[in-house]
């Protein structure tokens, strides 16, 4: 069986982890979350970056952050995974769910203004796919509304943006604040884990505060305070240096990795190519402002009969292919607290787009093996 993803290991991933071992401190905040830390602020020019134990936990310090009421409303895409929503309801806000656009599974930025009330109190783009948002339109309405924008970034790791101004910034860097997932299934990964990147200065001290359960403990390490006490809110979302060693083994090397998924993502986009012009499926589409990060390879099919049909047949070949989300606003938990607009560009991909395998040690072979076999379903 082709599995649907296979995390890549570098190599130095067991040697760094018996360094950090060895070095006495294994808790959070240790010799390799520095390096980390270090190596995406002056990789991707964040004013900060925190290591967390997970994304949903970078997400729920967001809300945190940007001090989520309950009534706030929160406007966010409903093609994404719970966690961009759960975050926010945790602090009591209602989900205001936006349209897909029509080309592409991202949330449509011109959608947004028409949601917007004098409850909003942020945006949320997922960019998905590691497919930028149009993020000019997006912070050109935070700047009108004051509110605020917490990007999504989970797949969204060397993705850039280029706005009308020609420049080219990587995804995270262009909201108040970002959100980076590295669970196995990404590009860049250490098994569980994540990254807030704050970009507004007014929240970095508050951010080291959340982290450290509400207290001031980075300042007392730091010889700021004398001792350190409970503060604020909070929670414990430092990852053990264990996990931030493996993570930057894995960073060492990603002009490599990205360079061979993307390898693997033309090679799809070649071989199935003839499929699309014939009408059988679609292929992904990047708009003008977006950067390819090769995170995923996904097709759209006809309709959900046929999207079923196709994965039974490439696992009867030995090929894991799988769907993606389920619309939020149709979910059993927020279904009936969802304000009843019909979302059916959101419903089109839940129901047809089916991902396939992507990974580092997929071979030439196995792509043009599974997509003969996609070729001969239709055939």
């Amino acid at each position: 069986m082709i599995p649907f993803n296979k995390p890549y290991l570098t190599g130095k991933e067991g040697h760094y982890i018996y360094q950090a071992v060895l070095s006495g401190k294994i808790s959070g905040d240790g010799v390799f979350t520095k390096k980390c830390h270090q190596w995406f602020e002056e990789t991707y020019g964040f004013k900060k970056v925190l290591l967390t134990t997970s994304c949903t936990d970078a997400l729920e310090m967001a809300a945190l952050l940007i001090d989520i009421q309950p009534g706030d409303e929160v406007i966010m895409p409903s093609y994404t995974f719970v966690s961009t929503s759960n975050a926010f309801v945790l602090r009591g806000a209602k989900i205001v769910f936006a349209e897909s656009r029509a080309d592409h599974p991202g949330m449509d930025e011109n959608s947004i203004e028409a949601l917007i009330t004098s409850k909003t109190k942020a945006i949320v783009p997922v960019h998905y796919a590691g497919v930028a948002c149009d993020m000019d339109i997006i912070m050109d309405l935070a700047a009108k509304h004051n509110l605020f924008v917490v990007e999504d970034a989970a797949q969204a790791i060397d993705a850039y943006f280029t706005g009308k101004d020609g420049v080219k910034k990587p995804l995270g860097s262009i909201g108040h604040l970002a959100a980076f997932s590295f669970h196995e299934t990404k590009n860049i990964m250490s098994g569980e884990g994540g990254l807030l990147a704050i970009n507004d200065e007014r929240f970095i001290n508050r951010a080291e505060i959340i982290r450290e359960k509400g207290t001031n403990r980075s300042a007392f390490f730091r010889g700021e305070v004398d001792k350190y006490n409970w503060v604020d809110l909070g929670s414990s979302f430092l990852p053990s240096d264990i996990i931030a060693a493996f993570l930057f083994a894995q960073l060492e090397n990603l002009s490599e990795i990205q360079s061979r998924r993307k390898e693997v993502w033309n090679r799809y986009n070649l071989n199935l190519k003839p499929l699309e012009e014939k009408g059988k499926l679609k292929l992904p589409t990047l708009p003008s402002f977006a950067s390819n990060n090769a995170h995923m390879f996904y097709i759209l099919l006809p309709d959900l009969d046929t999207r079923t049909g196709l994965i039974s047949h490439l696992k009867d070949k030995g090929v894991l292919s799988v769907f993606h989300y389920l619309s939020l606003h149709k979910s059993a938990f927020y279904e009936e607290k969802h304000d009843g607009r019909a979302l059916l560009k959101s419903d089109y991909y839940t129901d047809t787009l089916l991902r396939l395998p992507l990974f580092f040690e997929l071979s030439n072979e196995q792509v043009d093996m599974i997509s003969n076999e996609i070729s001969s379903f239709f055939n």
